[in-house]
C-alpha cells in the first residue's frame, strides 16, 4: 500500500464516473475535493508526566445532503490523503445508501496498542477539545472507526456535552449502549455486506447455502461477515487472513471445513490480532498473507484495510470466485479493477457493500433526536431493507447503462449529491 495514494485512487474513480455522466466543469471541482479541513495538535498529559503532541484531522468532503458523517481512525501510519479519501466514500456512501447525511472522516496518528486507558481517554477529550465548535449533530458527526471503540465515543459525547452545557448524545454516534448507542450497531457493517452478498446471489441464480467464502480481516466487520455468511447463507468461511500486532506481519487462518467464528473471536484481541498458537491448536493452517486471495470460493470478502487487490495481487483470485464484496474502504485498486471487469467477477463496491455501519449509525442519530430507543430486530429488520433497497438502485442502474457496479454506484450517488447542490443553489 506504500506506493497507492488513496485520495487520488478516490479521484481516480470519481473522474472515470464524471467523464460517463458529463459533469460540468464546476460541478466536478466541487467534488474532486473536500469542502473543509482541520488539522490540529493535541497536546496531552501521559501517564509518566511527560507532555506529548499528537497529530489530528478532521475532513468534510460533502455536505449537500445534510450533516458530514464518519469515523475518527488511530492508526501510526495515519495521513492526509487517508483521511480525504475516506471522507470521500462516505458522500458516496451515505447517498448510494439514501440517508440524508454527508461525507466526513478524522484521525489521529497514534498507535492505540501503545496507549493505557487514561491516555487514550485524553486523546480523545483534546481531539473534542480542538473540534467542538465545527462538530455537532446538525453539521458534522463523528463515529468510530480503526483504532477507535464505542468507550471512546461515549468520552468524546460527554466532552462535547460538558464544553456546550446540554447532554447531547448525537454528536457522536457508535456509542456504548446505556450511553445513547443503538443495538445492532455491532454488527451492522458485517451484517449489511452479507446482505448484499444475499441479493447478489439472486441476481447471478447461485445458490447460498453450500458456497464457500474466504474473508480478509478479523476486525468488527470481518467478524460479523463471517458470522453472518454461514448462520444467514447457510454458506462455509474457509479462512480469515487479519494483521499480528505482536509479530508485526500478516497471516491467513485457513480450516478447509469451516472456520467457527466465533471461537476465534474468543481468541482474538481487541485489536483484531489471533492468538495463533490457541489457533494451531484447534487444527488451523497458518498460512502467508495473501493466501486468502487464492482460495477456491465463491465469495471473497476484503474486510481490513485499503488496497489490497492491486495490479499485482488480483492475479492470485481463484477461477471460481463469482463475488468480490468490498467490506473494507477501497480494497482494490483502479488497475485491479481492470482486470476484475474483464474476468467478469461481479463486485459489490465498498460503498455499497459496507453502508450497513453508516446507516446504523444515521439510526443511533434518529434515536438519539426521538429519545426513544428500537429493539435490535427492528434496527436489524430496517438495515436489510435499507441495504437490500441501495443493492437494488445500483443494480438497476448497472443494467440500464451497462456498467460496471462501482460506476453504477457512483452514479447513483453522484447523481443525488448533485440534485441537493442544485436544489440548495450551490451550482
Amino acid at each position: 500500500m506504500a506506493d497507492i495514494n488513496p485520495f487520488e485512487m478516490a479521484q481516480r474513480q470519481f473522474d472515470e464516473v464524471a467523464d460517463q455522466l458529463d459533469l460540468d466543469a464546476g460541478v466536478r471541482a466541487m467534488l474532486r475535493w473536500p469542502m473543509r479541513e482541520f488539522y490540529f495538535r493535541i497536546p496531552v498529559r501521559m501517564d509518566d508526566g511527560t507532555i506529548k503532541v499528537f497529530q489530528g484531522f478532521r475532513v468534510q468532503h460533502n455536505d449537500a445532503r445534510g450533516p458530514a458523517k464518519g469515523g475518527i481512525r488511530w492508526a501510526a501510519n495515519e495521513t492526509i490523503d487517508t483521511v480525504r479519501a475516506l471522507a470521500t466514500w462516505m458522500t458516496w456512501k451515505c447517498a448510494v445508501a439514501d440517508i440524508p447525511l454527508g461525507g466526513g472522516k478524522g484521525g489521529v496518528v497514534v498507535d492505540p496498542a501503545t496507549l493505557s486507558v487514561g491516555e487514550k481517554e485524553r486523546i480523545c477529550r483534546g481531539w473534542v477539545d480542538q473540534m467542538w465548535k465545527n462538530i455537532g449533530p446538525r453539521n458534522d458527526v463523528p463515529a468510530p472507526d480503526v483504532g477507535t471503540t464505542p468507550q471512546m465515543m461515549g468520552w468524546m459525547m460527554d466532552e462535547y456535552s460538558k464544553l456546550t452545557g446540554a447532554f447531547t448524545p448525537g454528536v457522536i454516534t457508535g456509542k456504548p449502549l446505556g450511553g445513547g448507542g443503538s443495538l445492532g450497531r455491532t454488527e451492522a457493517t458485517g451484517f449489511g455486506v452479507i446482505y448484499t452478498v444475499r441479493e447478489a446471489m439472486k441476481h447471478l441464480k447461485i445458490k447460498p447455502k453450500g458456497t464457500r467464502a474466504a474473508i480478509h480481516g478479523f476486525g468488527n466487520v470481518a467478524q460479523y461477515a463471517a458470522i453472518g455468511f454461514i448462520e444467514q447463507l447457510g454458506g462455509t468461511v474457509v479462512c480469515v487472513g487479519c494483521w499480528d500486532r505482536h509479530d508485526k506481519k500478516a497471516y491467513t487462518y485457513t480450516k478447509e471445513t469451516g472456520i467457527d467464528p466465533h471461537f476465534l473471536l474468543s481468541i482474538t484481541d481487541q485489536y483484531g490480532t489471533i492468538d495463533k498458537a490457541k489457533a494451531k491448536k484447534a487444527g488451523y493452517l497458518v498460512e502467508d498473507a495473501n493466501a486468502w486471495l487464492s482460495k477456491d470460493v465463491d465469495v471473497l470478502i476484503p474486510a481490513a484495510i485499503e488496497g489490497v487487490i492491486t495490479a499485482e495481487t488480483v492475479t492470485k483470485i481463484h477461477k471460481n470466485v463469482k463475488i468480490i464484496a468490498e467490506g473494507a474502504n477501497g480494497p482494490t485498486t483502479p488497475d485491479a479493477d481492470a482486470v476484475l471487469k474483464k474476468r467478469g467477477i461481479f463486485v459489490i463496491p465498498d460503498f455499497l457493500a459496507n453502508a450497513g455501519g453508516v446507516t446504523c449509525s444515521y439510526f443511533e442519530g434518529v434515536q438519539n433526536d426521538m429519545n426513544f430507543y428500537w429493539s435490535k430486530e427492528e434496527v436489524l429488520a430496517k438495515l436489510d431493507q435499507k441495504m437490500t433497497s441501495a443493492f437494488h438502485a445500483v443494480l438497476d442502474m448497472s443494467r440500464s447503462r451497462k456498467v460496471y457496479m462501482r460506476n453504477a454506484a457512483y452514479m447513483v450517488a453522484i447523481d443525488r449529491v448533485v440534485q441537493a447542490m442544485r436544489l440548495r443553489g450551490w451550482v
